[in-house]
Parts: structure tokens; C-alpha cells; sequence
């Protein structure tokens, strides 16, 4: 039983990154812990918490056994280590936001029109800034003072585009062991995360005197996630993941120039563009909730 629940819980941080493999999680895990113990301790905790609603509600036995349930609230447990300071009044917001994220987890569950992916995440997370902001500012971090920086970090820049899928923008190390541990469960999926993260490097000649959001990632993230969401083995496959990944990068230039934000939404959005339209060039019916066959 004690065994089943680790399982359960490293499946829950892999299947961040897609990967239905608790050692995968665990090295993910891992890299968070080079980033910060702080944030590490808290995607447990998102992670536990939103799992632990999943079964006490009665969810899918299998989705919760595949981590299904635990990865929205890992990146709602990290997200709270983000924006807040940690006391009595976000922990209980963090358990009470992760069992959220799970409810809406659910919610996309039940239909096939459209894959949730992190939805749940941005969903929860969106409604608790807002709400803090209104109800108890004092909460927030205080914001930190942007670092101009005057050249590109090509390696740090694609590095932390791995990192930032789970917000983690300071170490480098913590990018390498996600892809390891997307490379241990699927290499194929490590290829399109190597793409994913290679393709936004193109936007070094947008980032004229200032490459801060360049060099810790900012502008690739979501590109990781949507080509390994997208991608697959048929020539298709590629430049569907590669038009998901350009999409990513407008909406996400776009949302951080409206000062949103963004968390991973540009990767929800860019995919669910691209499923459109690859369902209507390939002129055939699609589950949507499968993400196209």
C-alpha cells in the first residue's frame, strides 16, 4: 500500500510533463529540490492534497492511480511557494486550492470536446490571485526588481525553458534532470521537449538590450509542453508541434506585454488551436479528448 501511494504521487509530478512514470516524477521532483527545498516540499504537498480529494469523492480509481489527479495540484502547491508567503493562511489555501484544481480536473474529465491538460491549474490559480488581491494582499511576495541583463545565455535560456513548465527559472540543473526524466520514460517525448525548447531560442533577435526573460526561460516554456502534448512519430506530428509552439510564444509575448499572468495558458490555448485545426485539415472526426488520433 505505502509503496502504491509513492507510485502514485511520483506519477502525479511526472504526468506534469506528461510522463505517466513515478521515477520520472521523482527525478522532476528532484530538480525542483535543486531550485528550492521550500518549492519542492509544497509540490508534495498540491500534489497530496488534490490526490487525497480525487479518492475521498469517489474519482476514477485509474486516473487517480496515474497521477491524473496530482499533477494540477503540484503546480498549484508550487505556484502558492511562488507568489505567497508561506504561513498558516496560504497552507490552508494551498490545501484548499489543490482540492479545487482537483474538482475541475474532474469537470474536463467529463466531456471529450476538450483536453484539460493544465487548465485546472490556471483555472485555480487565476481565481486565487484574484481573490487574494482583493481579500488579503498581504499574502503576495513582494515583487522582485527585474535584472536587465545585456547578452544570451543560449544554454541557460533552453535549460530554464524546461524549468519554467513548473515555474523553476533560477537553476539550471533543474531543466536537466526534467528532460532526463522525460528521456527515461520516452524518448520520443524527449525529442519534441528538446524541440519545444529549441525553437523559442529563435527569439533571441526579438530581445534587443534586454534578454532577462529570454535567459530565464520565460519565452519557452509552453513550447515544451506543447510539443510533447502535439507531438508524435508522422511528419504531421512535427509541424503540428512546431505551429503549437510558435502559437505559445505569441500568446505568451503577447499576455506578458498585457502584464498577465500567463502561467501556462499559452500552451492550453496554442494546443487547442492546433487540435482545431488539425482535425480540420486531416477532414476527419476528432476526439478532441484523446488529442487527436
Amino acid at each position: 500500500m505505502g509503496k502504491e501511494v509513492l507510485l502514485i504521487i511520483g506519477r502525479g509530478i511526472g504526468q506534469v510533463m506528461f510522463q505517466n512514470n513515478a521515477f520520472s516524477g521523482l527525478l522532476m521532483l528532484i530538480g525542483i529540490a535543486c531550485n528550492s527545498l521550500l518549492l519542492a516540499f509544497l509540490a508534495l504537498a498540491g500534489n497530496v492534497a488534490s490526490t487525497l480529494m480525487a479518492l475521498l469523492v469517489g474519482y476514477s480509481k485509474d486516473d487517480i492511480r496515474n497521477g491524473l489527479y496530482g499533477f494540477n495540484g503540484t503546480l498549484v502547491g508550487i505556484a502558492i511557494g511562488v507568489f505567497m508567503k508561506i504561513n498558516f493562511i496560504s497552507i490552508f489555501l494551498l490545501i484548499l486550492a489543490s482540492c479545487f484544481s482537483a474538482w475541475v480536473t474532474n469537470l474536463f474529465s467529463r466531456q471529450e470536446k476538450l483536453p484539460g491538460f493544465t487548465a485546472p491549474f490556471i483555472i485555480t490559480i487565476w481565481l486565487l490571485l484574484i481573490s487574494c488581491h482583493y481579500l488579503c494582499p498581504f499574502l503576495f511576495l513582494s515583487s522582485v526588481s527585474r535584472v536587465m541583463e545585456q547578452s544570451a545565455d543560449l544554454f541557460r535560456a533552453f535549460s530554464l525553458n524546461m524549468g519554467q513548465v513548473m515555474l523553476q527559472g533560477n537553476s539550471v540543473l533543474t531543466g536537466l534532470f526534467f528532460l532526463i526524466g522525460i528521456f527515461i520514460n520516452s524518448r520520443i517525448n524527449a525529442i519534441y521537449a528538446i524541440l519545444g525548447a529549441v525553437i523559442p531560442l529563435m527569439m533571441v533577435l526579438w530581445c534587443k538590450d534586454d534578454y532577462f526573460a529570454f535567459n530565464t526561460g520565460m519565452l519557452g516554456y509552453n513550447g515544451v509542453l506543447c510539443c510533447i502534448a502535439i507531438g508524435d512519430r508522422s511528419k504531421t506530428g512535427i509541424v503540428f508541434a512546431t505551429l503549437s509552439v510558435f502559437l505559445s510564444i505569441i500568446l505568451q509575448v503577447v499576455g506578458m506585454n498585457l502584464d498577465v499572468t500567463t502561467l501556462t495558458a499559452p500552451f492550453v490555448l496554442s494546443v487547442w488551436m492546433v487540435l482545431g485545426i488539425r482535425c480540420i485539415t486531416l477532414k476527419k472526426y476528432c476526439n478532441w479528448g484523446n488529442a487527436c488520433d
